[in-house]
């Protein structure tokens, strides 16, 4: 007599999701605290960094472009102790019809892990963890950059001391940064966000209103504005980004003169003479930016793109760790 037998479980769902960051949101603020920390640590002394991937294979996709993510992702894993392998989209058979759920799905037979950048939306990362993904690490998606804030808020922490009553203000774009910097200061307490943007190129309210929420559960303040009269008093850290978010367009043929007013000068940054500036890089110098801003002495930026290597491996050895 022949007895059927139950189709073998190929991956652990419920595992892999645990081991997944795909949105500051899913974040405690303890546990975006201890991200915060344990990059400010690696930063300060990253020859006590222990091989905890040894023994795992991950790989990285990128289907955008990306310079220091992508290189910090990859040297991480590396450092870590990990085998890396490294894809784009024209290496797949992507490229030929396969369905990015199949190809996660066979990835996922055989990688401990995979740093992922696109223009999908966090639903579709997290649908793809349904069908058998490896555990992600969201390196950008359309609507928000993760691992982008537990840097930028490292950067302020180790340069800046606690982070409790923060000033920070964002100029430009709503884009996927700004929204990862405003659920990650949402979670600390007294802290204020201004996000200074052009009209019609805000957060989406959605997004918004989720950061709003998460800032009054925890003390702190997220606001949006649009004049130059309804800025704070105080800033203790002036961030912008480049105008044109990677994979995005704009419909408007005039969009630059609308962000013009938002660009960061010296006599912007001026109005703050105590503030430091940030910039998450790459720079279009002349546009969001003036290159005397960015080199100037008040700039953090080349100290953030290093940290964008501490706070990868901080989240690397926090994630494909967890039990």
């Amino acid at each position: 007599m022949t007895t059927t037998q139950p189709p073998l479980a190929l991956v652990d769902v419920a595992r892999n999701r645990r081991r997944s960051l795909l949105s500051v949101r899913q974040l405690t603020a303890a546990q975006l605290d201890a991200l915060v920390e344990r990059s400010v640590g690696i930063a300060a002394a990253p020859a006590d960094v222990a091989p905890v991937l040894d023994g795992l294979v991950v790989a990285t996709l990128f289907e955008r472009t990306s310079t220091r993510t992508r290189t910090a992702f990859s040297v991480g894993a590396l450092r870590l102790g990990a085998k890396l392998l490294t894809y784009d989209a024209s290496g797949l058979q992507l490229q030929t019809g396969e369905t990015i759920e199949d190809t996660l799905r066979v990835l996922g037979l055989m990688l401990d892990g995979v740093v992922i950048r696109s223009t999908r939306t966090l639903a579709e990362l997290d649908g793809l963890l349904d069908r058998g993904a490896p555990p992600i690490v969201n390196a950008m998606a359309r609507e928000e950059h993760p691992t982008q804030a537990v840097c930028d808020l490292a950067t302020m922490r180790a340069h800046l001391g606690a982070l409790g009553g923060i000033s920070v203000l964002y100029v430009g774009e709503g884009n996927n940064s700004a929204s990862a910097l405003a659920y990650a200061l949402a979670r600390v307490p007294g802290a204020l966000l201004s996000l200074y943007v052009p009209p019609g190129y805000g957060l989406p309210e959605d997004q918004l209103a989720l950061a709003v929420a998460d800032a009054a559960a925890h003390g702190a303040q997220v606001r949006q504005v649009e004049r130059a009269d309804e800025l704070p008093e105080h800033v203790d850290v002036v961030y912008t980004t480049r105008w044109q978010t990677t994979g995005t367009s704009k419909p408007d043929p005039a969009w630059r003169e609308t962000f013009r007013p938002y660009h960061v000068d010296e006599a912007f940054l001026g109005r703050w003479p105590s503030a430091r500036f940030l910039h998450d890089l790459p720079a279009h110098r002349g546009e969001e930016v003036t290159g005397a801003v960015l080199d100037g002495p008040a700039s953090l930026a080349w100290q953030q793109a290093r940290m964008k290597l501490c706070s990868a491996m901080a989240v690397l050895e926090t994630w494909w760790t967890a039990r």
